[in-house]
């Protein structure tokens, strides 16, 4: 198979959260292939040490900051530390989060709130750091990442609520930032079999083809696949799509 290279992507400075591993590291290394400038945040040192050498190893730019992003002075500040090493961020792609799953019962105040923080408050905070940078561009492209756990998911009610808010969040962004040619998409992935799912919550064969033999395409669904829907909305082929939320999950039921 052969995929798009965007030449729009070339040289614009890209902010992503979470980018030490799964999704995350797939979407910073997508954009690094399509020679975008790439600053990301995690709070998994070693493993952003990791994806930062190889992005430079094969001559792209990562710059890793340490930052917990549910620390929103922190978030701020990374996103301004950005800025001054490498200029304007032209996309934000939003993906940290914790798809933890929970029982109804076993739910406290302080559980559910930590939960919305590292699943949803973020991602306002950062189109919020990011949005005068963009306008002194005159463009942008934000990028969250929901989830589909919102259409239903029964073990994962906090996550699920939070992923519902990013994605009536980003229909709220993209009326606000519209004017300043600022687009704001979310991404739904599906059953995404990143090393993480794969040691958690589908420790076997089986288990994984269970999930694909519940898609329309038998095929197992992988971080590239959602970071290839990330390079799209980051790209200027996708100059007139804004307030959309598109669902990566291979016809999952």
């Amino acid at each position: 198979m052969t995929f798009a290279v965007y030449p729009s992507l070339v040289g614009r400075n890209v902010f992503v959260s979470g980018g030490a591993a799964g999704i995350g590291a797939d979407i910073v290394r997508a954009f690094a292939r399509n020679h975008a400038r790439i600053a990301f945040v995690d709070v998994q040192r070693a493993e952003s040490e990791r994806i930062a050498a190889a992005v430079k190893g094969e001559g792209g730019t990562a710059l890793f900051l340490n930052c917990d992003v549910t620390d929103v002075a922190a978030l701020q500040a990374a996103i301004g530390e950005a800025r001054a090493k490498l200029g304007p961020i032209a996309v934000l792609v939003n993906n940290a989060a914790n798809d933890e799953r929970h029982a109804v019962a076993d739910v406290t105040a302080d559980y559910w709130d930590n939960a919305q923080n590292v699943n949803l408050r973020h991602h306002f905070f950062a189109a919020q750091a990011v949005h005068p940078q963009m306008r002194e561009l005159g463009f942008g492209s934000i990028i969250n990442l929901s989830s589909i756990a919102w259409r239903g998911a029964a073990e994962m009610p906090a996550y699920a609520a939070a992923k519902a808010g990013i994605v009536g969040l980003t229909h709220s962004l993209a009326r606000a930032f519209g004017a300043d040619n600022i687009r704001v998409n979310a991404i739904e992935p599906g059953a995404v079999m990143t090393d993480r799912q794969r040691r958690l919550w589908y420790k076997t064969p089986e288990s994984v083809d269970a999930i694909v033999q519940r898609q329309s395409i038998k095929t197992t669904l992988i971080g590239e696949d959602i970071a290839r829907m990330a390079l799209f909305l980051g790209a200027d082929d996708s100059r007139m799509i804004t307030k959309q939320s598109i669902i990566v999950d291979a016809g999952l039921r």
